[in-house]
């Protein structure tokens, strides 16, 4: 097979000189699910083990219950940090005056008070670096990095808070079995429940 042929047989979408920006992402076709947009570059996440699932359930659960009727928590959905960041966090706790409806796709960084990233092992370093500096620089006051305690353990999650004076983030905390915290809000959320789900 040569290089032409292969050129004529990719569906694969060939960037542009400068990057993709945010109005692509939304408007190329046949892009895979959660496709994210980091630095006007694509990216495509891997299909998640059964721990990530659970965990964004037991978390969208408990911030659910947690939150008052001015917050609304989304899972998994496009947060518009500038022209060529659109992340997709795990979860995202906005103002509730920003949901503009059920064909909605994104939310702007200034409505979203927590995103929450799960990490797993093809998004660890987009998950621990790339996506925290770039929340915190676009003002997100509130970030949860969420672990696993080794290969068969429950959630550990590091919990941050933005620092308005650097914009970047401060480790407020780690929590293992229950997360109790009082930004954005009071929230409590057991997380030895993982067990029963």
């Amino acid at each position: 097979m040569t290089a032409e042929s292969v050129k004529q047989h990719s569906h694969w979408p060939v960037p542009p000189l400068d990057g993709y920006t945010v109005d692509d992402l939304f408007t190329l076709p046949d892009l895979p699910p959660h496709t994210e947009l980091l630095d006007g570059s694509l990216v495509f996440v891997s299909p998640q083990r059964r721990f990530h699932f659970l965990v964004i359930d037991l978390l969208v659960n408990g911030l659910r219950s947690s939150l008052g009727p001015e917050f609304s928590v989304e899972r998994e959905m496009t947060v518009v940090l500038d022209d060529r960041n659109g992340p997709e966090p795990d979860i995202s706790a906005v103002r509730a005056d920003a949901v503009t409806g059920l064909d909605q796709t994104s939310f702007r960084a200034e409505d979203v008070l927590l995103a929450v990233e799960v990490v797993s092992p093809d998004s660890e370093s987009r998950d621990r670096t790339t996506k925290p500096q770039k929340y915190a620089a676009a003002g997100i006051p509130n970030f949860w990095r969420v672990e696993q305690n080794g290969t068969a353990g429950g959630p550990v999650i590091h919990v941050y808070e933005l620092d308005p004076m650097t914009q970047a983030y401060v480790h407020m905390g780690v929590h293992r079995e229950r997360i109790k915290v009082d930004k954005p809000c009071a929230i409590d959320i057991d997380l030895t429940a993982i067990d029963g789900l």
